[in-house]
C-alpha cells in the first residue's frame, strides 16, 4: 500500500467511518538517523496527538533490520507523540527484501525476536508495539515460528497477511493458516489480513482464521464503505447506502488534501491510482476510467468528476459491484 495509503487518504476514509485504527506507510530505517520531519511527512497526525481529524488513532510503521536503529527510531516516534509503533515484517517488495527489510526477515525468526525485543525495551510501558508478517517467505512454513519469536519478544499484537512472499497478492488467502498461528501464541492478539473485499469475505475470514479482528488494505481502498458495511453487518443492520456520487466526492476531497501534501506533479499519479482501485468496486469508475486516465492535471479530473457526479450517469443509489477478477471462497 506504499504510495497510496498516505495521510490524505487516511483523512478521507476515516471521515467516512467504520475504521477503528490506521497504520502509516512504512518509514525505512537504515543506519542514518532520520530527522523529525521524515516522521511528520509520513504521519502528520503526530502533530494532532497521533490521530486523524475525526479522532482515529494512527500507528507509526517502521521497516528495517538493525535492532539498535529500529529501537532508536521507535523512541524518536514516541517522543514526537506516537503511542503505537508497528514493525513491518511483511512487505514483499523486491527492493525492500533485497536490502534485508520486510518479509525476507521471516527467514530468521531470531532476527525478528531481536528487533521486537529491542523496540519493546526502548519504549515506555504505555506504548503499544505490534508487528505484521506473512505466512513465510519462500513458502508458508515459517508463520508459526516467526509468530512465537515475536510473541516471546513482548509484542502486543500481530497482524498476519495470509500468504507467503512468493504467493504475492494472488488469491486465495490461506486464512486457515492464521488459525494455526493463533493456537501457537495464545497470549498474543492476532489480526487477520488478506483478500477481504466484501462483507462475506470478512465473515469467511473470521470463521477460518478464528480472529476477532481484521485489517483491510486494498479492499477498503477499492470500496471505501466496506468498513461501514462490516460494522453494520456485525450489528445485524442493513448496509449503509453510499453511492457513486458520494464516492466521487471523496475522490475530489482526496485531491484537495493531496494538493497541500505533495508536489503537483505527484498528485495526479495518486488520484489515478485510487481511481484504478475503485474500478474493482464501482461500475461507474470502470466506465469513467478511460477518460480519467487521460487527465493531465487536477483541474481536468475535478471537472470530469463533478460533471459525472451530477449528470444522469451518476446514480445516488449506485450498486457496488463485486470485485472484478477476484476469487471468493
Amino acid at each position: 500500500m506504499e504510495g497510496l495509503v498516505d495521510a490524505p487518504i487516511r483523512e478521507v476514509l476515516t471521515g467516512l467511518g467504520g475504521i477503528d485504527q490506521c497504520v502509516s506507510e512504512f518509514i525505512r530505517v537504515t543506519h542514518a538517523r532520520l530527522p523529525d520531519r521524515v516522521f511528520h511527512k509520513y504521519a502528520p497526525e503526530l502533530l494532532r496527538d497521533g490521530r486523524t481529524e475525526v479522532g482515529t488513532p494512527v500507528a507509526i510503521q517502521l521497516l528495517g533490520s538493525d535492532s539498535v536503529q529500529m529501537a532508536e527510531h521507535a523512541l524518536t516516534a514516541y517522543g514526537l507523540g506516537a503511542r503505537h509503533v508497528d514493525l513491518n515484517f511483511g512487505c514483499p517488495a523486491k527492493t525492500v527484501n533485497r536490502h534485508k527489510g520486510g518479509c525476507v526477515l521471516m527467514r530468521e525468526p531470531e532476527a525478528l525476536h531481536n528487533i521486537v525485543k529491542a523496540v519493546r525495551t526502548a519504549l515506555p510501558a504505555d506504548a503499544r508495539v505490534t508487528a505484521k508478517t506473512r505466512l513465510g517467505y519462500e513458502d508458508r512454513s515459517m508463520g508459526v515460528a516467526c509468530a512465537v519469536a515475536i510473541a516471546e519478544a513482548g509484542a502486543d499484537e500481530l497482524v498476519v497477511h495470509a500468504r507467503s512472499k512468493v504467493d504475492g497478492y494472488r488469491p486465495p488467502a490461506y486464512w486457515e493458516e492464521i488459525a494455526r498461528i493463533r493456537h501457537a501464541v495464545p497470549g498474543l492478539s492476532v489480526v487477520a489480513n488478506g483478500e477481504i473485499w466484501t462483507v462475506d469475505d470478512y465473515w469467511r475470514c473470521r470463521e477460518r482464521s478464528g480472529c476477532d479482528d481484521v485489517m483491510i488494505g486494498r479492499g477498503l481502498v477499492s470500496r471505501p464503505d466496506l468498513a461501514l458495511a462490516i460494522k453494520a453487518s456485525q450489528q445485524g443492520l442493513p448496509r449503509p447506502e453510499v453511492g457513486w456520487e458520494q464516492i466521487a466526492g471523496l475522490v475530489l476531497q482526496y485531491g484537495d488534501h493531496l494538493s497541500g501534501f505533495l508536489e503537483q506533479r505527484f498528485v495526479m499519479g495518486r488520484l489515478k491510482q485510487w481511481l484504478n482501485y475503485l474500478r474493482r468496486g464501482y461500475t461507474e469508475a470502470e466506465i469513467l476510467w478511460s477518460a480519467a486516465r487521460r487527465c493531465k492535471c487536477l483541474t481536468e479530473l475535478e471537472s470530469l468528476l463533478e460533471v459525472w457526479s451530477h449528470s444522469g450517469n451518476a446514480r445516488k443509489t449506485s450498486t457496488v459491484a463485486e470485485p472484478v477478477g477476484m476469487t471468493a471462497w
